[in-house]
């Protein structure tokens, strides 16, 4: 099995984007390969309207020295940021041949077909060393109980030179590898992070977005947009979903993929607007002013990781109930993402609603 990294891409430069993807018909969008972009807008990735769901599995790349105090106690949950701390790999996997590694669950319902499966990536390059952007479009990928493939991004890398950092994120059509490997643990090594300190901070990680079909669940809009955004001081960026049609008191789940929200710099937020009312939406694990906050959480029993830091220092994956925003029936949905303070990069949402019947 050969793990070297030789270079793939050329990084592509991401200018300071006004975001609006529209719901429209057809089942998959996805960008053409290119080396180099002038942007890279969010835009609708799938799209499906099905029985079924959306899962995912994610988990960060690095994360500070435990010899460092007050690292273990950040890692368990408390305050800190990644521009506090000396920052190291994580390293799971026991293979001398990678210098990072880290794993998460893939959790389906029994009975579930996969549809599709994306990975994301990304990180920062630029902290006490300087990473090569070659490497930014290629990872190595397990799936459970398998041993690591290459996987090169079948997409535009969004690369962008930003407050101090050097930012990136690339993804992956892995729908045939997660359809046949079905639930477990996954583990994404190799993510281009740099090491060390600097006032920037050191993060990154990855999360695999799996939409599935099941006879035994509700008919729902699934879709899922990605594109590499920069959240500047105030900013706001838009998502307006539409033809949806759901019923008053429908159910339905969002998910939010990010870079570099600090816990504890508030100021960021994550509004759904349905007509005329508009939510914060948060949960116990993420403030409404402070959604940007180093989690990977998800409503009820979540799904494993290795390891399970409660404090991330820079990466969020997080889905949040939408319960709240459904009460009323509707056919669209105004997703807005603010970041006031935190420097921070939007990678992916996704979107799970239940259809009218």
């Amino acid at each position: 099995m050969r793990h070297s990294l030789s270079p793939l891409l050329r990084h592509a430069t991401v200018g300071v984007l006004a975001l609006a993807a529209m719901w429209t018909p057809g089942s998959s969008l996805a960008a053409a390969p290119a080396p180099e972009a002038e942007s890279l807008a969010f835009a609708q990735r799938y799209r499906a309207h099905q029985h079924g769901g959306i899962v995912r599995a994610a988990n960060s790349s690095i994360t500070c020295r435990q010899s460092a105090a007050p690292c273990p106690d950040v890692q368990e949950g408390r305050q800190g940021a990644n521009g506090d701390f000396d920052m190291f790999y994580i390293d799971v996997d026991r293979d001398p041949n990678t210098y990072n590694s880290s794993r998460a669950e893939v959790r389906l319902p029994s009975g579930s077909r996969v549809t599709y499966a994306r990975l994301y990536w990304g990180g920062n390059l630029r902290v006490g060393e300087q990473k090569p952007p070659e490497d930014n479009g290629r990872v190595l990928i397990a799936e459970p109980g398998g041993e690591y493939r290459e996987l090169l991004a079948d997409t535009v890398v969004g690369h962008r030179v930003a407050d101090g950092a050097d930012a990136f994120q690339a993804s992956a059509d892995v729908t045939r590898l997660v359809r046949e490997s079905g639930s477990g643990l996954y583990t994404v090594a190799q993510v281009n992070v740099a090491m060390g300190e600097s006032a920037a901070g050191a993060w990154g990680g990855w999360t695999l977005v799996v939409v599935y079909e099941n006879a035994a669940e509700p008919l729902r809009h699934l879709a899922v947009w990605d594109g590499f955004v920069p959240l500047k001081s105030g900013s706001g960026q838009e998502i307006r979903l539409r033809d949806l049609r759901f019923a008053a008191g429908a159910g339905g789940r969002s998910g939010l993929v990010a870079y570099n929200g600090d816990r504890g710099t508030t100021g960021d937020s994550l509004t759904v607007t349905n007509g005329s009312a508009s939510i914060a939406l948060g949960n116990d694990a993420n403030p409404q002013n402070d959604v940007l906050n180093s989690t990977i959480s998800e409503p009820g029993d979540g799904a494993a990781r290795v390891p399970a830091h409660a404090n991330t220092l820079g990466y969020d994956s997080d889905v949040f109930d939408l319960g709240r925003v459904l009460q009323n029936a509707g056919d669209q949905l105004t997703f807005r993402l603010r970041s006031q303070q935190d420097a921070a990069w939007a990678g992916a949402l996704f979107v799970a609603v239940d259809a009218q019947q």
